[in-house]
């Protein structure tokens, strides 16, 4: 995918930071986030959120200190109290336990992992056996196979696809979690197209927007970088998904939390640094990093547009909007 602008190489010798953009926040994080925030304004604390919201240790850290509980069952909201569901979704169980226990319950999950949920429900009412393309005991993962466990398998390589031993390979069909490696993907389809002719996929693909013009920004900037640094916690796959892309294009990266855990051995000799961030990684970490970076002799900075992102999604209908004009941004 092209640029916006070209890109700069590094010809004059001084230290050089790539800034990708797209980076940080898609909007079904600032969509989570902005459901806590806005709950934490209507209610007031306690809001219990189960699960991490969204898989940023910054972000849930900033979150409890306004006052939100974050757990990992139901079982320990109490009864009557009101809980979020995080943005990588839930499985039908759970919503039944939530009515069951009679909470409040506000849906933060992202309307790309809901596409994903409904394609789930409506390939198992067809008859067809479903082969769900993504990473065991991921949140979003263990949600969608909830949506049709005895017809739905999970695959997480192409190893896996040769193991499998469907009951009727003509009603075939496949699914993915959202923050795949596209390539990685794309190997795992392929041979699933080759060992099921007649396998059928989602209308349009299921990794979402965010993930793939975050991994095709690191694509474009990687003949240019000695070193790709990734803002993001190690439990979010988007951000673990675009190290891998650096490295698959020979790049030396790594996934850190914040600028503390940036190794100093890892700038020796380097010239040029790709700096990036995961689709739940606050901007403010990205921002400390390049000015640590510039400290570091790395005086010259280009941002690199590979794609401009506008979407945005509407609060979740638990949310009375007509109270909300004065809180949202």
């Amino acid at each position: 995918m092209p640029s916006l602008k070209p890109i700069a190489a590094n010809n004059t010798g001084e230290k050089k930071i790539y800034l990708l953009k797209p980076r940080g926040f898609c909007a079904g994080v600032v969509r989570a986030i902005d459901v806590v925030k806005i709950a934490l304004d209507l209610y007031g604390p306690p809001v219990y959120v189960r699960k991490e919201i969204v898989h940023n240790k910054h972000v849930v850290d900033e979150l409890r200190e306004l006052g939100a509980i974050f757990v990992e069952e139901l079982a320990e909201v109490p009864s009557g109290a009101r809980a979020i569901f995080s943005a990588h979704g839930v499985s039908p169980a759970v919503r039944q336990e939530a009515k069951q226990r009679n909470l409040a319950i506000i849906d933060a999950t992202c309307p790309l992992v809901t596409k994903v949920h409904l394609e789930a429900v409506k390939f198992a009412k067809e008859g067809n056996t479903i082969v769900l393309i993504g990473h065991k005991n991921h949140d979003e993962v263990i949600g969608t196979l909830g949506e049709a466990p005895s017809r739905m398998v999970l695959v997480e390589s192409v190893e896996d696809v040769d193991a499998l031993e469907l009951p009727d390979p003509s009603r075939v069909t496949y699914l993915t979690q959202t923050t795949l490696s596209l390539d990685e993907t794309v190997d795992i389809v392929a041979r699933l197209q080759e060992r099921f002719p007649l396998i059928r996929g989602p209308k349009s693909q299921d990794i979402c927007y965010a993930t793939e013009n975050r991994q095709m920004a690191v694509k474009g900037v990687a003949q240019f970088c000695d070193l790709l640094l990734v803002v993001g916690s190690a439990n979010s796959s988007n951000s673990k998904r675009l190290v891998e892309v650096g490295q698959n294009y020979a790049v030396k990266s790594f996934l850190v939390n914040d600028w503390t855990e940036v190794d100093p051995a890892w700038l020796e000799g380097v010239n040029s640094v790709g700096v990036t961030a995961g689709a739940s990684a606050p901007e403010h970490l990205v921002e400390n990093i390049v000015s640590a970076l510039t400290t570091q002799g790395f005086g010259n900075m280009e941002e690199v547009e590979m794609v401009e992102e506008d979407v945005r999604f509407s609060l979740p209908p638990e949310l009375n909007n007509s109270q909300l004009l004065s809180i949202t941004r």
